[in-house]
């Protein structure tokens, strides 16, 4: 099959079935998409091509002398590119010795009646029939070819009707380029704020711009009319206003409360979009009662996006009725100047509303995560581990590899339940009075060879995505879960890097890198792990390997483990006071773990508790990916993949500064170093919750760690700011992590070159390798702001179904960690839970309290102050809440049809809330362990992103949901793959 230009341009989407495979694409009609259509969908095309699973092929038929055609005097841009099309179908086809019939598709109703019979063995019919005729039962392609064809007839019409214009016509694309060159004009990225989605957009610059310009923030655009039909995400030219035309960013909460801008910033208007970021979109068809006032014969319908930032969608149906109970997938075709909405069509149908599995499928189409079963072609390329054939070390590996397993006390300390055991720590004493410390990673790539096919398949997935009650693997689980996992007892490959450390100062004396065979003795999980460095042996017995010794062997044995576990955390302390020296930061996120009972019902939010030995187990894996991003950058410095983490811009501090300096202390932000000192130093001992919020804003002022190629970018700006290293890399989770393969690969050819032997290693070049970093850049926040989104969707889930007025549950401690013009932020410890609580309500009442702190609304006014908002009622009684308040806050859940539900907080006491007594304890004993061991595990990168979520659930429920067991969720999503995944993560959080 060969599709003309038109049908590349309208019926991408179809073409990207799974089931249609085989497709050539002519060099003509890939640059007709390039030049009408924008990048994103020319990307969208070149990805296709480039995807293996897809077999389809790019002919450059402007190129070969017998398909090339001179466009002739008078004829049309179409005409020619339908004529050239044609031309090289046929020259196909003989090419093919006449064997091999051609269709060749399009839309061009001319075409089909000039061409469709002059050439026997090259059919010429419309993209219609040839879904009706080759593929009549894939019945989801008819539809949305009916769909885009329904859409395309009416915004036709509509075009011809239509006179008057809702938005200004864009600036050709010249004119742009010359004022972006000329610094008239600006460009970069919309972001909505989904908070005053109708109001608030910002425009971030980059390129030249950013430093040409003069500006030191962001430019707002205020209001859907200077916003000019762009959409969140598109990359857009911007004019600024004149300065008196200026407004400021509004600091109320909420879309409708009333204006309370800020000091005027630099305010500007959409005069042209570089770059679309349409994308598929869940929506939400208006109510029965909607539908019916538009009429009984409607059918341009307003349908509602699950996310805030994008406008309502225009699109033709006469489902509405029967499909208003569902989450609904549309994609946006054109933006005209005479509409006030963007026009669309249907895609599919996700799920029912409020459908757990609806939901989550809404989640991930959202964040474009698109990931189906492994296919058999990349199942075949697995190892086999069965009891009739269990997989075992082959002779050729034992001769290669350094041979661990007799030599050295190997373990792992994991997550309790952990399967994807990645990666196993050692120490020991060396002969010579010196220690030997050792990180052991699963040696993915042994299995996982380039460019194969499972090895497509892992790339374009990029990491292994975290849900609050799933998983997909980045892997098959006969990988993660089994032959890679470095399980207890059990012989497996890895990489290793093992230093020589001085015995008092722990000075590293050599290094040395390698593969290896490893048998770990013990598969820790973290609070063994902490109980056996705290003395208490009695957590013994509920470690396996432990039980099935006897009492001799089991003292001789722990003693050995004992030792091993107290050195190592020695070990890490000096690694960390290094770091620590050169202005390492340590700062806090929330991570959540969601407890299900044996019905899958939610039990319990839980912050997880910070223990030291997350830190010992962090701080080796940083120094393991640093030592490998030197060694791969001494090798190969102008292609090597490492993660930068650039400075924040001092203007993202300023809130923390009020703050802190509402407590009396003082943050200087002018180096790592100094903001890690001011940090340490910003404690309140009668409340450690205060620390823990300025780390928390440090984190959101920070900027994001990113993968790139060395030879993209100055070695100046490879450092990592928040670990304070001149490189860093990734490396130690090859499991759930693309990004560590490569450096796995890159490590074992700088090892053959070391040795002076050749490179079997298959390295991409530094163009290649800049474009995956950015894809899985694009990917891992995707993962982390769909494990966020599901976190919170299970937040909700479990204060849905309670009585906020009766049930103890809803009644929390709150801690108020920022001021607004109509409320305040407040965060709960108890559930990791941060929101806003209104003081004036949608009445115009506001918030007063009792003398015995009880709260109640009256009419009444509100003041707000730097550090502080006071509430003054009409009979003069008033109540003022200052910066790091303790109040009491009732918990419900803002239902929502068409968005997702959120947490709604109402402060109903200004007093602290007073918790039972076992509750009470269990919360003390958290701040006191979070205060001894100060700052665990998170490193700065990933700390900002929601950190990944575990669940505490039964085996068999765990297995259901991991997407290599069982029926995945993503087979509902399996008839159309968003394979903008190509446009070319997380065990510890580093």
């Amino acid at each position: 099959m060969i599709p003309d230009w038109k049908v590349v341009q309208d019926y991408l989407e179809i073409l990207e079935f799974p089931e249609l495979k085989g497709i050539i694409f002519m060099q003509t009609a890939c640059q007709a998409v390039q030049h009408q259509r924008g990048r994103r969908q020319y990307n969208k095309l070149r990805n296709l091509l480039k995807d293996a699973r897809h077999d389809c092929v790019l002919f450059a038929n402007e190129f070969q002398q017998s398909c090339y055609l001179p466009r002739e005097r008078g004829e049309s841009m179409e005409k020619w590119q339908s004529r050239s099309i044609y031309n090289a179908a046929t020259w196909y086809y003989h090419h093919c010795q006449d064997r091999m019939p051609i269709v060749m598709v399009t839309e061009d109703e001319e075409a089909i009646q000039q061409y469709g019979s002059e050439t026997e063995g090259v059919f010429v019919i419309s993209f219609k029939n040839y879904l009706d005729n080759f593929w009549p039962d894939l019945k989801a392609t008819h539809e949305l070819c009916e769909s885009i064809l329904q859409s395309r007839r009416e915004r036709e019409n509509e075009s011809q009707e239509s006179h008057g214009k809702e938005y200004p016509e864009h600036l050709p694309l010249e004119v742009l380029e010359a004022g972006i060159k000329s610094e008239r004009y600006i460009q970069g990225t919309l972001n909505v704020n989904k908070h005053r989605a109708q109001i608030e957009a910002f425009v971030r610059l980059q390129g030249a711009n950013s430093k040409d310009s003069g500006l030191v923030s962001d430019i707002l655009i205020h209001g859907m009319k200077a916003r000019n039909r762009s959409i969140h995400g598109d990359m857009v030219v911007v004019e600024l206003l004149p300065k008196n035309e200026w407004k400021g960013r509004t600091t109320a909460l909420g879309e409708n409360d009333g204006e309370s801008p800020s000091e005027p910033m630099p305010t500007g208007r959409v005069v042209g979009i570089l770059q679309k970021n349409w994308r598929d979109y869940v929506v939400t068809f208006p109510s029965k009662e909607e539908v019916q006032s538009q009429g009984k014969n409607a059918r341009k319908i307003l349908v509602t996006p699950w996310d805030y930032r994008i406008p309502k969608i225009r699109i033709s149906t006469q489902q509405a009725e029967a499909l208003q109970d569902f989450r609904v997938v549309v994609r946006i075709d054109s933006w005209e100047s005479t509409s006030m909405y963007p026009s669309g069509h249907f895609v599919r149908v996700l799920g029912r509303i409020g459908d757990l599995e609806g939901e989550i499928a809404t989640i991930l189409v959202e964040n474009s995560i698109s990931v189906v079963p492994f296919s058999e072609a990349q199942m075949c390329e697995m190892p086999v581990n069965t009891a009739e054939n269990p997989w075992k070390v082959s002779s050729e590996e034992e001769r290669e590899r350094k041979d661990l397993r007799k030599t050295h006390l190997v373990f792992s300390i994991d997550p309790r339940g952990c399967e994807d055991v990645d990666d196993t720590l050692s120490v020991r004493a060396l002969d010579n009075g010196n220690l030997e410390l050792g990180v052991h990673i699963a040696d993915v790539t042994h299995f996982v060879t380039s460019h194969s096919y499972i090895d497509i398949e892992a790339r374009t997935r990029a990491t292994t995505y975290y849900l609050a009650d799933r998983r997909f693997d980045m892997l098959p689980s006969i990988l993660s879960a089994d032959v890679c996992s470095l399980l207890g007892g059990v012989d497996r490959y890895a990489v290793s890097i093992m230093w020589e450390l001085d015995k008092t100062s722990y000075e590293i004396k050599k290094v040395w890198y390698g593969r290896t065979i490893i048998r770990s003795a013990y598969k820790l999980f973290y609070e063994a792990a902490q109980e056996l460095l705290d003395g208490n042996v009695d957590i013994v017995d509920d470690i396996p390997e432990f039980r099935v010794m006897d009492e001799k062997s089991r003292q001789a044995k722990l003693e050995e483990l004992l030792w091993a576990i107290g050195k190592l955390t020695d070990i890490a302390r000096h690694i960390r006071a290094k770091r620590d020296q050169c202005g390492a930061l340590g700062l806090e996120g929330v991570e959540v773990r969601i407890q299900l009972d044996e019905k899958k019902n939610i039990h319990d939010l839980i912050p997880k508790q910070p223990l030291e030995v997350h830190e010992t187990v962090a701080e080796c894996m940083i120094l393991a990916n640093h030592w490998v991003a030197k060694k791969i950058y001494e090798s190969f410095p102008r292609q090597a993949l490492l993660r930068r983490h650039p400075p924040p811009h001092q203007e993202f501090f300023s809130e923390l500064r009020e703050c802190a300096k509402a407590k009396g202390f003082f943050i200087d932000t002018r180096s790592n170093k100094a903001l890690a000192d001011s940090l340490d130093n910003a404690n309140d001992p009668n409340d450690p919750i205060v620390n823990w919020l300025l780390r928390s804003m440090a984190t959101q002022a920070m900027s994001n760690a990113l993968y790139f190629s060395t030879g993209s970018c100055a070695e100046e700006e490879f450092h990592h700011y928040g670990l304070a290293l001149d490189k860093y890399t990734h490396f130690t989770s090859p499991i759930r992590r693309y990004s560590d393969i490569i450096v796995h690969r890159l490590l074992m050819a700088a090892i053959s070159k070391d040795k002076k032997m050749e490179i079997k290693e298959n390295l991409f070049s530094n163009k290649d390798l800049e474009e995956l970093c950015k894809h899985i850049n694009n990917r891992n926040r995707a993962a982390q702001h769909s494990q966020k989104q599901s976190t919170e969707l299970f937040q909700c889930m479990y204060f849905k179904d309670k009585d906020p007025e009766t049930e103890e549950r809803c009644i929390a401690d709150g801690v108020i960690y920022s001021i607004r013009t109509n409320g305040v932020l407040v965060f709960i410890p108890r559930f990791g839970i941060k929101g806003a609580a209104y003081l004036k309500n949608k009445d115009g009442l506001v918030i007063s309290c009792s003398p015995d702190g009880h709260s109640e609304w009256k009419p009444g006014s509100l003041q707000r102050f730097q550090n502080k908002i006071t509430s003054t009622t009409t009979g003069g009684e008033s109540v003022t809440f200052h910066l790091f308040d303790h109040v009491t806050v009732r918990i419900s859940v803002q239902a929502s049809r068409c968005h997702s539900d959120t947490i709604r907080l109402e402060i109903i006491s200004n007093k602290p809330y007073t918790m039972p007594d076992t509750e009470l304890f269990q919360q003390s004993s958290l701040l006191l362990k979070s205060d001894l061991v100060k700052e665990v595990t998170r490193s700065m990168e990933e700390a900002q992103l929601a950190q990944e979520v575990k669940v505490n659930v039964i085996e068999k429920d765990y297995q259901k949901y991991c997407q290599t067991k069982g029926r995945s969720l993503y087979t509902l999503l399996e008839e159309i793959r968003d394979l903008a995944l190509l446009d070319v993560s997380n065990s510890y959080g580093i």
